[in-house]
């Protein structure tokens, strides 16, 4: 039976999703949680993308399989021992079981992530926030966002030497919005290639802050050389805030067999 997990983890302590020997990461964490809390010797577990270190993911989901098919009561007590077994940084909404085939990384068709500036210093919210001492053009920075839905190649913005196949994403938004004393960026895409939001986000602060035009912007984007773009932000604003599914292809409907 495979089963997806539905939960949320603060990436401060973890060197991102993946497993990394020596470093811990949610991953390892889950796994080994999982593995314990079942008896099993090990059971491996599949994420719907990778973040990197220090990125936090507010909307998450990931797949495992065991031999057994969990009650809905069993769905339940092992939702509640994960989280009580888990670190304070990471919480499981959900636990369901999903068609034998269902992917938690290939099936997902749509990603979007956030980032979020704050020009208030605020000691209570700076390890979720990127401090600007300015206030960008959020016109500009608009202008220039709204190119990106007009390209598909993002190598520019794209860590080198990278295991992909392509650079190809398909952007179906990017905004920044001011919510408060943040200023919030919000991209959506089928998919991200690594560290590519945080690149885009220096990107576009550049040309907020007057160092870079719109059309400087777009020369960089046709340029597909990662050099010409701005420096990568840090990651500890960055948030996966939501993951979709065509769910009716992916849910098993498994009636209770208590």
């Amino acid at each position: 039976m495979r089963y997806f997990l539905h939960l949320a983890y603060n990436g401060a302590p973890f060197f991102g999703w993946q497993v990394q020997p020596g470093h811990p990461s949610v991953q390892e964490v889950l796994e080994r949680s999982l593995s314990l809390l079942l008896h099993r010797e090990h059971i491996a577990v599949t994420g719907c993308g990778r973040t990197d270190t220090g990125v936090h993911a507010a909307d998450y989901y990931a797949h495992f399989d065991i031999e057994e098919r969990l009650s809905r009561e069993g769905q339940t007590r092992l939702r509640d021992q994960l989280n009580s077994f888990l670190p304070k940084e990471i919480a499981v909404f959900d636990l369901f079981p999903v068609k034998p085939r269902a992917h938690a990384r290939f099936d997902a068709v749509e990603r979007t992530y956030r980032y979020f500036v704050s020009t208030r210093k605020d000691p209570f919210t700076f390890s979720q926030r990127l401090f600007s001492f300015r206030m960008p053009d959020i016109g500009r920075m608009n202008e220039a966002a709204a190119l990106l839905l007009k390209s598909e190649d993002f190598t520019s913005f794209s860590k080198v030497h990278t295991q992909v196949n392509n650079f190809i994403c398909h952007v179906t938004h990017a905004a920044w919005t001011l919510e408060g004393d943040d200023l919030v960026f919000t991209i959506t895409a089928n998919r991200f290639l690594r560290n590519m939001v945080r690149a885009i986000v220096g990107t576009l602060l550049e040309v907020g802050l007057g160092k870079l035009s719109v059309e400087a912007f777009q020369d960089i984007i046709n340029q597909k050389d990662r050099c010409k773009a701005g420096s990568s932000v840090p990651a500890h604003a960055l948030f996966l805030t939501n993951v979709r599914y065509n769910w009716p292809e992916i849910i098993e409907d498994i009636e209770d067999n208590d």
